[in-house]
């Protein structure tokens, strides 16, 4: 008989898991609960770290980044940033990123033989991108390196490549090209180049955090590693759910669950999986989180109609990204901004005294952790503007 799971298992799961109790004591035990942080916007890796640990600060989340170096940011899934654990990125290199990295290379070298560079490239273009890369890599051994910084040393980088149709715009080389060897595992985002909040980084060689060069990982066993860590910390949930998360096709993702000792569950009416020898789904207590935009909880499937109790335009942008949620007890039930003032709240879903006393207090215990810093998430969305310019 397949066993049920009912939406409030779920949720309870989600909440103790995920940490949402704000329990979690440094940086690293939250993204070791996550997996990943979403780091497309620098600002929400922080403060996803912040709603879970109420004795960590934004110095504590640096420090383990750049100073401690155990957490990286890294393009994988999706290509899409995150942030890892260090010890996981050859897993995640060999199960998401390499992949990933040959299909951003042949993109790049069909879009500059289809439109040109300028200056012109005469002769093996694919051995022309190869030395540059090679230089690159050499400028980096030296000393790190703003993207910008690179361009002015590096003459290759600074071609543009032309636009061939009024939808296009020309772009100029180091972008891409620094992308595709940072997916290839040879390049390391480094500090920030300005405040926590900003996107500009310094760019460093692997052999900066890994002297040794990136450890290789064999393919099929990291794609099996990263699908029974997924469940372990999402499931029990949809084969759709896993393979839109990792990015994978149907064959990897059906293939990487064929190793694994996988059950069927029923989800509340729909066909979901699960571990077999998954930990019992935990109980949890009525507690209110602040999750920025882009933060690893609702990001982590696909189908998310069961945590959410409001109107998805309210907390989505026009793009799909979902921006900043209140949640209360494992659903989401408004929405919230930075301005100047302090952390204006909007709950959309009734839940009672208790959870608006419960808000009030998660925004009063986030704010003064900001040191002043006016937020202004990446995915903005109609409730985050509303409450940002009241």
């Amino acid at each position: 008989m397949i066993r049920s799971v009912t939406v409030q298992q779920r949720r309870a799961a989600l909440v103790h898991r995920h940490h949402l109790t704000g329990a979690a004591e440094k940086p690293k035990d939250v993204v070791d609960a996550l997996i990943a942080l979403h780091a497309t916007d620098p600002a929400s890796v922080y403060l996803s770290v912040l709603a879970r640990s109420r004795t960590t600060n934004l110095a504590d989340v640096h420090e383990a980044m750049y100073g401690q170096r155990a957490l990286v940011r890294w393009m994988a899934m999706r290509r899409t940033l995150f942030v890892f654990a260090r010890e996981d990125i050859p897993m995640i290199q060999a199960a998401v990123s390499t992949p990933l990295a040959a299909t951003l290379r042949r993109r790049l070298l069909s879009l500059i033989d289809r439109n040109g560079i300028e200056p012109p490239v005469t002769g093996d273009l694919s051995g022309w991108l190869r030395s540059t890369e090679a230089r690159v890599e050499l400028a980096l051994r030296r000393h790190s390196a703003t993207g910008a910084e690179l361009r002015a040393a590096e003459p290759s980088l600074r071609g543009v490549i032309a636009a061939r149709t009024r939808s296009e715009q020309p772009q100029g080389l180091t972008s891409p090209l620094l992308t595709l060897m940072s997916a290839e595992g040879r390049l390391v985002r480094g500090t920030p180049a300005g405040a926590w909040t900003t996107r500009h980084h310094r760019w460093e060689h692997v052999t900066a955090w890994w002297p040794d060069g990136l450890p290789h990982n064999d393919p099929t066993q990291a794609q099996t590693s990263l699908a029974r860590r997924w469940l372990q910390r999402f499931g029990p949930a949809t084969l759709d759910d896993l393979l839109w998360w990792t990015g994978w096709t149907k064959t990897v993702t059906r293939a990487a669950l064929g190793r694994l000792d996988v059950e069927e569950v029923d989800l509340h009416g729909t066909p979901g999986i699960n571990l077999q020898d998954a930990a019992p789904l935990p109980a949890a207590e009525p507690v209110a989180s602040l999750l920025p935009g882009l933060d690893p909880t609702p990001m982590g499937w696909r189908h998310r109609d069961w945590f959410t109790a409001v109107d998805p335009a309210h907390i989505y942008d026009r793009a799909g990204n979902i921006g900043p949620t209140i949640w209360w007890n494992g659903e989401i039930i408004g929405s919230w901004a930075v301005a100047a003032d302090g952390i204006r709240t909007h709950i959309l879903a009734d839940r009672g005294r208790e959870a608006v006393a419960a808000v009030e207090h998660a925004a009063a215990d986030l704010h003064p952790r900001l040191g002043g810093a006016l937020v202004v998430p990446a995915a903005r969305t109609a409730c985050e503007r509303h409450l940002s310019d009241t």
